[in-house]
């Protein structure tokens, strides 16, 4: 097993930076079918574009690089001690060389490790089987984004817009309807769905993320779940959410269900949600060199075609440009669905930093300033910080914190995905701010854009993803999704989208 780790090594790295070629078909025919000309199609070609960079200089396609989940079946009598500390040593390697964000985080005392290792972290399943001289390895990078918009439902109950969802066929249709409407674009749209009927919580939630690991484009072997598969991909893409969340006509690019048993008091309906950057990979290794004999979800004899069809963000010359420190007058001049191309300092903003900035004063001036949601990933090049993806995280999590820190620093702008809530948008329009949507995944695209790291605060207190990075950006894209007069257009297109998803109350099965 002498080659085990590099195989593992090479695997991590293969599934953090390229996606496979059912992700990629699926996302060129979002590209084709999407509008031309609209935000959902501006969107789709910054991703196209992000997946092209992220390919040629093996760099993570998202910041996120999630959690680690590796399915594994080996021969029996393989010695999966051996084998999980390779696995260990490969996780920590490729962390150290930036093809992974250090994710792991203490849920006691908020400590990052720095390696992604720790309870629970990477998370590793073994079976057998029983070929004797092969073994197979799968890995799927599942990010927070997506993560925090998965869902289980407990049936019989009652839906937003759908009504009762019953222990039935059609109940189970109501539920992964609700899930993709409720993600709305938080968890990167267009995304991919697996979904369990049955279970247990946690057997429910595990077999949905399994079902992740089929591809875009088979059938299910079941014809009554290829049914429902065929209709879930139809209804959620009438609904108009689109891409990040902006409307569109492409919210789902895959959905896949599979069904467990249960117990006669409990009817579980789990959906696993994966963003756009849907990140799985596997290989089959020799059982005792552990070198990799063939690569699973792709063909090596197939190259990878360029996705892209120009530079990503196209300019209208209708662009706004802007520099901080921004004047409240220049801010409440913007209104939803205006670009900006953003120049000069700004500053990354996530959960820690935005719960320490209620507590306790910045270390800088933030006024007339820009916090980005974001959790980078940062390695030192010849002793200066290098930013090498950069893409927004969801917003949606500093809610409870935004407008409060907005007033008190008198900030003009936040950068994240998927948009925020009636809190944050009372205080845009009370405080003169706007809300502004990068391109959730686009690390690669973004990460361009930032020219150099002028400092960084609180790093050792909450981690590279959590610190606060000074940063100097150039011709950085954003649309404005929420203005200093109370638009927002995430609130427009969930109550479209609530609108159409009411329509498909009826029964189908």
């Amino acid at each position: 097993m002498r080659q085990f780790k590099s195989s593992i090594y090479d695997l991590i790295v293969q599934t953090s930076t390229n996606l496979p070629p059912d992700v990629r078909a699926a996302m060129a025919s979002a590209l084709e079918r999407e509008t031309p000309g609209t935000q959902a199609s501006s969107a789709l070609e910054v991703i196209a574009t992000n997946i092209d960079m992220a390919a040629s200089c093996e760099g993570p396609i998202c910041q996120d690089t999630g959690m680690l989940t590796f399915e594994i079946r080996t021969p029996v009598g393989a010695n999966q001690l051996v084998m999980e500390r390779s696995i260990l040593e490969a996780v920590a390697e490729a962390t150290k060389s930036g093809k992974l964000r250090p994710n792991s985080v203490d849920s006691i005392t908020g400590k990052n490790s720095g390696n992604n290792l720790g309870p629970g972290t990477p998370i590793i399943h073994w079976n057998q089987w029983e070929a004797e001289d092969e073994m197979e390895v799968r890995l799927i990078l599942k990010g927070g984004g997506c993560e925090n918009t998965s869902a289980q439902y407990s049936v019989p109950c009652e839906l937003p817009h759908l009504g009762r969802a019953d222990r039935d066929l059609d109940g189970v249709r109501k539920c992964i309807l609700h899930a993709v409407w409720k993600a709305q674009g938080q968890g990167c749209s267009a995304g991919a769905i697996g979904v369990c009927v049955g279970g247990d919580r946690s057997s429910g939630y595990h077999h949905a993320k399994q079902q992740l690991f089929r591809l875009l484009d088979d059938v299910n072997p079941d014809p009554v779940l290829a049914a429902l598969e065929e209709y879930i991909m139809r209804a959620a893409n009438t609904l108009g959410i689109g891409t990040m969340g902006f409307g569109g006509g492409v919210t789902l690019i895959g959905c896949k269900i599979g069904a467990l048993n249960r117990l006669p008091a409990s009817f579980f309906v789990s959906v696993a949600y994966d963003c756009w950057a849907f990140r799985r990979l596997g290989a089959v290794l020799d059982a005792s060199t552990g070198a990799i004999r063939r690569w699973l979800y792709r063909d090596e004899r197939q190259p990878v075609r360029p996705m892209s069809r120009g530079a990503g963000f196209v300019r209208t010359g209708k662009e706004v440009p802007l520099r901080p420190p921004v004047s409240e007058p220049d801010i409440r001049r913007l209104k939803v669905g205006d670009i900006v191309l953003i120049q000069g300092d700004m500053y990354t903003g996530r959960d820690a930093v935005h719960s320490h900035l209620m507590k306790y004063p910045a270390p800088v001036d933030l006024a007339g300033g820009i916090i980005y949601h974001c959790g980078p990933v940062v390695l030192k090049d010849n002793g200066s910080w290098k930013i090498t993806a950069a893409g927004p995280t969801t917003s949606i999590r500093e809610e409870p914190y935004q407008a409060d820190i907005m007033k008190k620093y008198r900030l003009r702008a936040v950068i994240g995905k998927g948009g925020m809530g009636p809190k944050t948008l009372a205080g845009l329009k009370e405080n003169g701010g706007v809300y502004l949507n990068a391109i959730g995944g686009a690390a690669q695209y973004y990460a361009r854009c930032i020219k150099r790291v002028k400092g960084v605060y609180f790093l050792e207190e909450f981690g590279v993803p959590e610190a606060m990075w000074h940063i100097e950006v150039e011709d950085f894209p954003a649309i404005v999704t929420m203005d200093a007069n109370g638009n927002s257009l995430h609130a427009d297109v969930e109550k479209a989208s609530g609108a159409i998803l009411a329509n498909l109350a009826d029964p189908v099965f």
